[in-house]
């Protein structure tokens, strides 16, 4: 792990325990200074940011500022919203010839390409296709195409003009094909000294290629290796024309490249003639003659919105960001611009709540470096678009480790399944924003961001933030490894009907379990102890019952997790506390999982259990409905210890039972010092299976053996009922 990637760790690390992050940031600060660190995690299901590093300052977002651009169009399109080419005839028909114009209205479909089909003409040859079904096979007039869908220009103005160059940085237009690119496939000529042999793919005669690359042997070194040769391209700023030179090895394999094409209207338009021809429509381009004339439209669309939010937030496809950006817009007021964009957004983070400072929006995918952002906003905005409405199917949209984006990212997470992600970057940028899932059932937003990374390596700074990333996943997951064990045991014991048996083989199952004290919390809900929620690798006296009793009362695997943090806490509510701390008073005084069970002997004692004093250690007030509430004075039914020695010698004749037991704490100010199951078997004396400190695990013994240790020790005993609700 490089040296980026453990300070980063090592600074994350104390905010996950609730620890100032102050003295890490200053560490940060002193050996990396030029880069600058923004993390912000939010809880969807309270809105709670639960950690914020530098997260209300501005970053640039890159990429991610696709979530905006996406989360906006799903809140005002419907979903089953598709961009629409209207091709509509305008004229009239005499037998096989229509005189008039040939109209063509791009609202912004950015799949006729083979992005979803075999063949990027297809689209094309169904529009020449539906001309002719209407027995027409010449045309007398002119093709227009209809572009005011969109305000030009088509170069968005804030990008940098090396961007123009490359697939990522294709014009912006009404009117696609091809994803506005086209690919240059080079092979070398048949002899040295012939130009290398071209192919535009795909070629509807618009992309010229000026080949002066020459085809030679590469030369090798002293050492017999094969020298690199060298050859470049460059395009043409205004012009549909590409130049190729250099030298191109007459051994090598072919290769290929992507170019965005010029005047891309154009473009189209080629391509769409391309398609009349293939199918035998012929055009003579004429003076549209005056007078009445009929109309008939087709319509075609590609690929509905969740493909196209699929292709943005899972593959970070630039223009179809932008022509969402611009669809959006047009749909709710008219026309589809980049101002109508911006007012779109600011008009959806109102409606969402969410202040739009927090925004600085230039463009629909991320490429302007001048867009700007908050993390603090955008876990904010995240968590609002989780709860949406359409809020799954936002999120669905992500991409995920070896997915998308994500295909070589954070490939050492154990459950991939468990996060989904935008990933963002730009020269001296990068950035990840999405979503964390929790075994609890909550739905963290994350927005994480590098700027001013200067000369650390790209790689270096991915590593770094994945690194960050599985850290996260896995602070808010810490139990699940332990929760899929006990998903196994369950499915194991699935067959056993009665409740004790359950009991029986689920304490039998854990037997030799390491003993270990307070190895659980409340995770990633409640810093006081930010524990697992689940643990198995050790477990201490209560923890053991716990585990047992929620497999024993699971009527699902699925629902072990929840039947688990009902049985720890009042309520099922997750906080420290809310945690059943006293094994008599609260965990079995709630009464829902477990009872008092009278005995022929059992008495009851007076006592005051120390809960102040309890809570004051955590700097925290013991309250009682809110309120600071004095000492709890309780009752506790109870069997002395000699006469729990004489139950425990006795045997029984009927069939198998399973009890709890509480042994009684000496100290006045609580209740209980230890507890355990009491097994029953026919012909037996009860024995106890409990987590032992002085055994170092989970063991099976005769109850008087335990009692027989514990002679002055301990004042009696506490039996309760298991209860399956």
């Amino acid at each position: 792990m490089n040296r980026l990637v453990v300070v980063l760790l090592l600074a994350i690390a104390p905010l996950f325990a609730g620890f100032d992050f102050a003295p890490y940031q200053a560490y940060i600060d002193s050996v990396i200074p030029e880069v600058k660190f923004g993390l912000s995690v939010r809880s969807v299901s309270t809105g709670a940011e639960l950690l914020n590093v530098n997260a209300d300052e501005y970053f640039t977002p890159a990429s991610t500022m696709k979530t905006l651009s996406t989360a906006t169009a799903l809140h005002f399109l419907p979903l089953d919203y598709a961009p629409q080419t209207k091709l509509r005839l305008i004229g009239n028909k005499q037998r096989n010839v229509f005189t008039g114009e040939v109209n063509v209205r791009g609202e912004g479909d950015p799949n006729i390409s083979a992005r979803y089909y075999t063949d990027p003409m297809l689209v094309l040859y169904a529009m020449a296709d539906s001309i002719k079904s209407l027995g027409i096979d010449t045309i007398r007039g002119r093709v227009v195409l209809d572009t005011s869908f969109f305000t030009p220009p088509w170069k968005p103005e804030f990008w940098r003009s090396d961007f123009f160059d490359y697939y990522y940085g294709a014009e912006v237009t009404p009117l696609q094909f091809n994803d506005n690119c086209t690919v240059i496939r080079i092979k070398p000529g048949d002899a040295e000294g012939d130009p290398v042999r071209v192919t535009v793919v795909p070629d509807v005669g618009y992309v010229k290629v000026v080949n002066k690359l020459i085809t030679k042997t590469a030369p090798r070194n002293k050492r017999g290796r094969k020298q690199k040769l060298k050859w470049n391209r460059a395009l043409d700023p205004n012009e549909p024309v590409v130049t190729i030179e250099g030298e191109f090895d007459i051994e090598s394999d072919s290769t290929q490249f992507v170019i965005p094409v010029r005047k891309a209207i154009g473009y189209f338009r080629a391509a769409l003639l391309r398609a009349f021809r293939d199918r035998g429509l012929v055009l003579y381009e004429a003076p549209v003659p005056a007078g009445p004339v009929k109309r008939k439209t087709f319509t075609f669309s590609s690929a509905p919105l969740l493909s196209v939010m699929d292709e943005i937030n899972q593959r970070s496809q630039n223009l179809h960001a932008e022509t969402l950006f611009r669809n959006a817009a047009a749909y709710v007021y008219g026309v589809g611009s980049v101002e109508n964009g911006k007012k779109l957004e600011r008009r959806f983070l109102a409606e969402m709540g969410l202040d739009s400072s927090g925004f600085e929006v230039f463009d629909g995918c991320g490429l302007a470096a001048k867009n700007k952002l908050k993390p603090s906003v955008e876990t904010k905005m995240l968590a609002k678009m989780a709860r949406h409405p359409k809020g799954e199917y936002y999120v669905n949209s992500f991409a995920s480790p070896r997915i998308g984006s994500g295909s070589k990212r954070m490939q050492t997470l154990l459950y991939p399944w468990f996060t989904r992600f935008k990933t963002g970057y730009i020269a001296e940028v990068h950035g990840l924003a999405g979503y964390i899932f929790t075994m609890a059932g909550d739905t963290l937003s994350v927005a994480m961001y590098l700027n001013q990374t200067g000369k650390n390596k790209d790689a270096d700074c991915k590593n770094t933030m994945d690194s960050v990333w599985i850290a996260l996943v896995e602070w808010a997951n810490n139990g699940y490894p332990s929760l899929l064990r006990m998903k196994d045991m369950w499915r194991e014991g699935m067959g056993l009907k009665d409740f004790d048996d359950r009991l029986e083989y689920f304490s039998r199952r854990l037997m030799k379990t390491p003993y270990g004290l307070g190895k659980m919390g409340e995770g990633h809900i409640d810093a006081v102890e930010s524990k697992p929620m689940v643990y198995l690798d050790s477990v201490d006296c209560v923890t053991y019952v716990e585990h047992v009793l929620a497999m024993a009362n699971a009527t699902s695997e699925d629902s072990l997790f929840n039947v688990l943090q009902r049985i720890r806490y009042v309520g099922g509510k997750i906080g420290y506390r809310t945690r059943k701390h006293y094994m008599i008073v609260d965990w079995v005084g709630e009464g829902k999982f477990a009872r008092i069970m009278p005995v022929q002997g059992d008495t009851l004692m007076e006592r005051t259990i120390a809960k102040k004093e309890f809570f004051k250690a955590k700097k925290m007030k013991y309250l009682v409905d809110g309120k600071p509430a004095d000492d709890p004075k309780v009752q506790i039914r109870y069997l002395p210890y000699e006469k729990a020695r004489s139950w425990a010698a006795e045997t029984r004749s009927d069939t198998l039972n399973v009890l709890g037991v509480a042994f009684i704490s000496k100290a006045e100010k609580y209740d209980a010092s230890h507890t355990g199951f009491i097994v029953f078997k026919p012909g037996e004396a009860p024995r106890l299976r409990h987590a032992s400190s002085q055994r170092k695990q989970v063991v099976d013994m005769a109850l008087s053996d335990y009692l027989n240790s514990r002679k002055g020790k301990l004042p009696g005993i506490t039996l309760f009922e298991f209860v399956n609700p």
